[in-house]
């Protein structure tokens, strides 16, 4: 499998090719791609992270969810970087609480 992270050639750092396809890291049809392969490698990789949805909008990639851990938390941050380098990444995930209660639930 090929990681299209670092590829700095002039396909991927000019813009799109004269008939249109994509070439440049900002053209939705490639950020599109690039959201999909995301999702890809959040749900098959160590993580097999379902909880996080990543979709590109107005420009942007807002990554969003719930993960179990603060270190799940940062893989799936780091994975996001990887991936959407070059594009503006919006995030919001959080840490589901798993704690067990400190006091007594009161009916």
């Amino acid at each position: 499998m090929s990681d299209p992270v670092g590829h700095q050639g002039p396909a991927a750092s000019g813009p799109a090719s004269a008939d249109g396809s994509p070439g440049s890291p900002e053209t939705p049809e490639n950020a599109e791609y690039r959201v999909a392969h995301l999702q890809e490698r959040l749900a098959a990789e160590e993580l097999g992270e379902l909880g996080v949805r990543a979709e590109f909008r107005a420009g942007a990639v807002a990554v969003t969810g719930t993960v179990p851990s603060a270190q799940c938390r940062e893989t799936v941050l780091r994975v996001a970087r990887e991936e959407l380098a070059g594009l503006t990444v919006h995030t919001d995930v959080v840490v589901a609480e798993t704690t067990s209660p400190d006091h007594a639930e009161e009916l």
